[in-house]
């Protein structure tokens, strides 16, 4: 058997609120494959976005393990973690998180400034994410100079531009209308076919449906885990 992309056990996070301990997630099993397609769902306070810090290697799990291609990243340090985010993982938000004063091609190279590579090869590199999503024409543009689903297009390039492990997808589509919306995921579903793992957190079942696999949380559990054909097949 192949080594999965991320294998989760047993994983637990507890916050604790003065006196009270709040189990956010309380007891998650995951295995996800390379390439799969994957979108994670749940009503407020289900632990949707615990999960998704985890993932990320934004937090550490209070207990259990959690191996991610293949590297434990539980009790890393910061700068550690720092490390695994830039080399493993590509972060897409709602609300894009675009530096305002920067153009779409120094915001898609901003994860580089942390490789040892030259600017002339960070620009390369920027230049073909951005070719990637149908946004070469625009590198020069400042963010107030492009439309919501070009923001998110160049959003996307930059979590692409470092070759991560995993694209992880918050509300995506949150701050679009329904066509751009549809565009966006049309773009992943591209990716994906590419090879690019891709988990998406999200409300919306139309969106869930574009995915291969759906993992459904409630009260901090996995309530629900089933592969189904996606809506764009």
């Amino acid at each position: 058997m192949t080594q999965p992309l991320i294998e989760m056990a047993a994983i637990r996070k507890i916050y604790r609120l003065g006196d009270t301990e709040v189990a956010a997630l309380a007891g998650i099993d995951l295995r996800i494959e390379h390439n799969e397609y994957v979108a994670v769902v749940g009503s407020s306070g289900s632990g949707k976005s615990t999960l998704l810090n985890l993932l990320g290697c934004l937090d550490q799990a209070t207990d259990g393990s959690y191996r991610l291609n293949g590297t434990d990243v539980r009790d890393r340090s910061e700068d550690e973690l720092a490390t695994i985010r830039n080399r493993e993982i590509g972060f897409v938000f709602q609300s894009f998180n675009l530096l305002s004063r920067a153009s779409a091609l120094e915001n898609v190279m901003q994860p580089l400034v942390y490789r040892l590579t030259t600017p002339a090869q960070r620009r390369e590199q920027a230049l073909a994410a951005l070719a990637r999503v149908g946004l070469a024409d625009r590198a020069d543009h400042l963010p107030n100079q492009l439309s919501g689903g070009q923001r998110q297009r160049v959003a996307v390039a930059r979590a692409l531009v470092t070759e991560p492990a995993i694209v992880l997808a918050d509300e995506p589509t949150g701050n679009l209308d329904s066509e751009t919306s549809r565009g966006i995921m049309a773009l992943f579903d591209q990716l994906q076919s590419e090879g690019q793992t891709i988990i998406i957190v999200t409300h919306e079942a139309e969106i869930a449906a574009r995915c291969q696999r759906t993992v459904e949380l409630l009260d901090g559990l996995v309530r629900r885990d089933h592969h189904h054909q996606s809506a764009n097949a």
